[in-house]
């Protein structure tokens, strides 16, 4: 019989447990493996709850794996419920893969790492940010493509998931705002060519940004407290126009380059505050979340 537990029963339990992280991999791989999407759901969100609040060895170890998830053909069609399920365990699936595949390239967790003005996004040098940006865009992009609405988050296993996934985006979002925040700071600096890849990186920023807004009003409208919502700004015009007209200017060989108390004035300062804090309530996932030898012996 299964048995609900809080989050940190469940980490007591995971780091006490003699089971190798190998083996505990092993086990909820061949969980996924299973024609229920029951099973099938509870085994990623154990998964997705390991990689955030587990040992690191965890996630390093699936970073590790040539291949994680194969669900992206995935289909219970045993139930009505079965279908719309399986949607969301074939997106579901697709980021966590991309999060394993992210902390394999960047070396660690982007969601963990520290922020702010010292931290490691504002000071990676230009080659690093605009090797590091498009990774965290590919798994943001993964992120946001759960695109559940209200109505669909019907049950406690897709709601722990979508919980999970609230909590990365607030995190995720804040690295990467300081990513462009650094990347605006260097732009006038840069060659054309990084200038011309900068601006495309920047452009898609402020279309998943969009999309994070429809994401968080999902939040609120599913009972995230709304001071648990971060405030999104609205970015300038003025500060696109400038960013291309200067590739423009180094594309037509013109050396002219706007002064710095004029680059800098353009940049909109984006508090992190209400980003970094991602303080959303932990009582969403009591009663989500089950003891992994639970999960073993029953799922």
């Amino acid at each position: 019989m299964l048995f609900t537990v809080s989050n940190l029963d469940l980490i007591r339990y995971i780091n006490g447990t003699s089971m190798s992280v190998e083996r505990l991999a092993d086990v909820l791989a061949e969980k996924t493996g299973s024609s229920s999407w029951v099973v099938v759901f509870k085994a990623l969100v154990t998964v997705h709850h390991l990689m955030v609040h587990g040992n690191e060895r965890f996630i390093q170890h699936l970073a590790s794996r040539n291949s994680l998830f194969t669900l992206h053909n995935f289909l219970d069609k045993s139930a009505i419920e079965g279908y719309t399920m399986s949607t969301f365990i074939r997106r579901y699936s697709r980021y966590l893969n991309e999060k394993s595949l992210a902390y394999r390239l960047i070396a660690s967790d982007i969601t963990k790492t520290k922020r702010g003005v010292d931290g490691m996004m504002r000071t990676m040098n230009t080659k690093e940010l605009l090797n590091t940006l498009p990774v965290i865009q590919i798994q943001f992009d993964a992120l946001l493509n759960f695109n559940a609405n209200p109505d669909e988050l019907t049950n406690g296993i897709i709601r722990a998931a979508f919980m999970l996934l609230f909590k990365d985006s607030l995190r995720l979002f804040a690295a990467y705002n300081d990513g462009i925040l650094n990347l605006l700071d260097k732009y006038f600096d840069m060659r054309k060519s990084q200038c011309k890849e900068s601006l495309d990186i920047y452009i898609k920023f402020l279309g998943r940004k969009t999309k994070l807004a429809q994401f968080l009003k999902v939040a609120e409208q599913v009972g995230i407290a709304q001071r648990d919502i971060p405030y999104l700004t609205q970015t300038p015009r003025s500060l696109l126009e400038a960013l291309q007209q200067h590739l423009a200017s180094l594309e037509e060989k013109n050396n002219f380059l706007p002064s710095y108390s004029f680059q800098h004035a353009l940049i909109p300062s984006i508090p992190n505050t209400p980003v970094v804090k991602a303080s959303a309530s932990d009582g969403w996932f009591e009663g989500n979340i089950t003891l992994l030898h639970e999960y073993v012996k029953n799922i």
